[in-house]
């Protein structure tokens, strides 16, 4: 199996990158072909006796966050982000991870990719662990401001697959982000949403607020692109702060100063923060186009794209795409 890699997106590229790869392959057992300028990361991996697994593709150019998507993608057809889509497209590599450009991604994967027929829009899904054993994946987290509730409806759709294929919950409780617990909160998206949810075979346990997304109430979260793009920043935010404060004390000041139970809920605290850490979950899955592609954190450094590479692999493994591809989905014609 090969993962293609973007060896030059983020801001922490080339370097990071390839020391993520390098403690991937040692890791995993996958091929990693690092996208990119061929003599720079030839320099960086002399370095390193982990050589076989890892190959370079050159790609000569690179797309910035400061460049508008669309016209980046068209204009830069060397780029280590369309390069690295092309592989997947063309069978070369199994999946592909990128830390750079997020708009820039989405548009190469659906230029290139294209949606899955049947699919309306494509979205993305993160994966993190908040309090419970098994993962809470959140879907989607910003490709889609504007939706229709049939959006949300195949979102759900494309996660449960995904719930079942890559993490093995079975049955995944679906539940949709709201302002409220009762069936006729939220606005008409809300509303429409939940009415059409209930219709699917998916085990959806109704509306789920804010607060109850660390709680494990529900194995995956659908919401609309803005308020999940909202909501997962916020969520990064909030681990950022704690972690700066815990930061504060010394460990060994910890120990004097806490004991017994005081100890005991100090670290399940700083156990539950860390599986907020985007450095910890990786990475978001881009769900519902012909391959599988994962976008990761702008300011991923080496453990980052080591998990990163992981999602993209566990994906390409378990067959995520071809289940994908052989769903039957919502349609606004067929309800479902």
């Amino acid at each position: 199996m090969l993962i293609a890699v973007d060896a030059m997106g983020g801001e922490h590229a080339p370097r990071e990158v390839v020391k993520g790869a390098i403690e991937a392959v040692k890791e995993f057992p996958t091929d990693i072909a690092l996208v990119g300028n061929k003599p720079v990361l030839e320099m960086l991996l002399r370095r390193s006796k982990v050589r076989s697994n890892i190959s370079i593709v050159q790609a000569s150019q690179v797309i910035t966050d400061e460049e508008e998507p669309i016209q980046a993608v068209q204009s830069k057809q060397d780029s280590s982000i369309v390069v690295g889509v092309n592989m997947v497209r063309d069978g070369i590599a199994d999946g592909f991870a990128s830390a750079g450009s997020t708009g820039a991604i989405v548009v190469a994967a659906f230029l290139s990719l294209e949606i899955v027929k049947g699919i309306e829009r494509i979205a993305c899904c993160v994966v993190f662990e908040p309090t419970q054993p098994s993962p809470t994946l959140l879907i989607d987290i910003g490709v889609n401001p504007n939706c229709r509730p049939i959006f949300l409806v195949q979102f759900a759709q494309l996660a449960n697959i995904l719930a079942e294929r890559v993490f093995s919950i079975k049955s995944p409780r679906v539940g949709l982000l709201n302002n409220g617990a009762e069936e006729i909160k939220g606005n008409k998206l809300a509303r429409e949403t939940h009415q059409l949810l209930k219709k699917t075979d998916l085990n959806f346990i109704g509306n789920v607020e804010g607060f109850d997304v660390m709680k494990g109430k529900a194995d995956i979260i659908v919401m609309d692109g803005f308020s999940g793009n909202i909501l997962i920043k916020t969520i990064e935010g909030y681990s950022e702060v704690i972690q700066n404060l815990l930061e504060l004390q010394e460990a060994s000041e910890l120990d004097r100063q806490l004991s017994g139970a005081a100890l005991a809920q100090y670290v399940q605290m700083v156990s539950a923060i860390k599986k907020l850490d985007y450095k910890e979950v990786g990475g978001a899955y881009l769900l519902g186009v012909n391959g599988n592609v994962v976008i990761t954190h702008g300011r991923s450094r080496a453990k980052t794209i080591k998990n990163a590479i992981h999602l993209a692999y566990l994906a390409a493994k378990q067959g995520v795409v071809e289940a994908i591809q052989n769903g039957q989905y919502a349609t606004e014609q067929q309800p479902a």
